[in-house]
This record gives structure tokens, sequence and C-alpha cells, in this order.
């Protein structure tokens, strides 16, 4: 009689730990998606609406959560407006004209122009971004995805080509590299599909990359 308890204990045991696991599986890839997106928008949110919070403090005496937040939407909002018009898009060539002037600064907002017209999608001019490539970084036997931006001769003839490397979320930031043609690993991966697994965490990545890790072209 007792045998026959445990034999039939087994076979439950069994099936609630495998329908466990399962289960447990199934929420972590529903969670895990929208915690990393929460993550994200809450440190948007915050890193905007901190912009403005000393202002805010000056003014009511405290800091107003959202407040800086929703001034800094309408602002962009506003200068958006004004930039549509004519009269508007003078002005701000002309503001432009004299940054541009500055030794420093001319150069980090051009740099800074380019990059958010072409992450944007808003450039009429040729992308900045040509192709997507991988590149062993930071250390041997890890890559990273990297953007082409240009290429560039040095002294000696050598063809340099320069790669952008975006951070994870928030690809505006990160790192400027010049490679030689043997260090590239050219990949078939689209500038919007990368954009996307850099934003997502590697979330949104596809489903086969079309590059290999000896440097030659997937099929």
């Amino acid at each position: 009689m007792d045998t026959e308890t445990n034999v039939d204990e087994k076979p439950r045991q069994g099936w609630f730990g495998k329908n466990l696991r399962r289960n447990f599986l199934a929420g972590l890839l529903v969670l895990v998606p929208v915690a990393i997106v929460i993550f994200v928008i809450l440190w948007f949110f915050h890193t905007i609406d901190g912009i403005l919070q000393p202002i805010i403090r000056l003014f009511f005496g405290r800091t107003i959560t959202g407040l800086g937040f929703a001034i800094t939407f309408v602002l962009i909002y506003l200068v958006g407006v004004l930039a549509s018009n004519i009269v508007g898009r003078r002005i701000i060539q002309f503001g432009e004209w004299l940054v541009c002037k500055l030794p420093v600064l001319g150069q980090l907002y051009n740099a800074a122009k380019q990059a958010m017209s072409s992450i944007s999608g808003l450039s009429r001019t040729k992308a900045a971004f040509r192709e997507v490539v991988l590149i062993e970084y930071p250390r041997k036997g890890l890559r990273s995805i990297g953007f082409v931006t240009n290429e560039i001769i040095d002294s000696e003839g050598r063809k340099l080509t320069a790669v952008y490397l975006p951070t994870t979320p928030v690809p505006t930031s990160g790192w400027l590299i010049l490679v030689t043609e043997d260090q590239l690993i050219r990949t078939d991966i689209s500038v919007d599909t990368a954009m996307k697994m850099v934003i997502s965490g590697g979330i949104a990545s596809p489903p086969e990359l079309g590059a290999r890790v000896d440097g030659s072209q997937g099929s």
C-alpha cells in the first residue's frame, strides 16, 4: 500500500516541478521586457525632469516632481513651432551661426546636431550612419555593435574607418574609434534594426546575424 502511494506521488511531484518552472519562465518573459521599458521611461522622465528642478526650487521653494518635465516638453514644442516658420528659422540659423563661431562649442554643437538628425531620421542629407558593423571591443573575444560614420586616410595612406559605438539604452552617448579594415566585421543588419537592439539591450534582436566572428560575411 505504501509503495503504491510513493509511486503515485513521484509523477505528481515531477509534473508540479515542470509546471512551476514553465509558468515561472513564461512570467519572466513577460515581466522582464516590461520592467526594462518602465526603467527606461522612469530614467528618461527623472533625467529630463531634473534639468529644471533647480530653477523650480528657486521660484517655488521646493521640488515639484513632473513640472520640470512638463516645462521641458512645452519648450521643445515651442522651439519646434518656431523652427517651422520662416522668421523663426532665420532666428535659429542666426543663433547657430553665432554658436559655430565659438572655438570648441561650435564643433560640439555641429557634431551633436548631425548625430541627432541621423538618429531621428529627420536629416535630408546623406545618412551619418552608413553601415552596421561588429567591433572586437572592449576586450578581445567580445563584440560590440558599431555604426560606420566616415572613412579617413592616415599619413601613411592607410584607410581608417570611423566607427561610433553607442551605449545602451541611450544611443546618443558612446565612443568614437578608428579601426582598419581587418578589424571590421561587416553585417547585413539595417541601421534601424541595430538601433532597436541597442535601445532594448538586445531584446529586440533579429533571429539570425548576417555576420561571422571570423570577419567573413554570413550568407
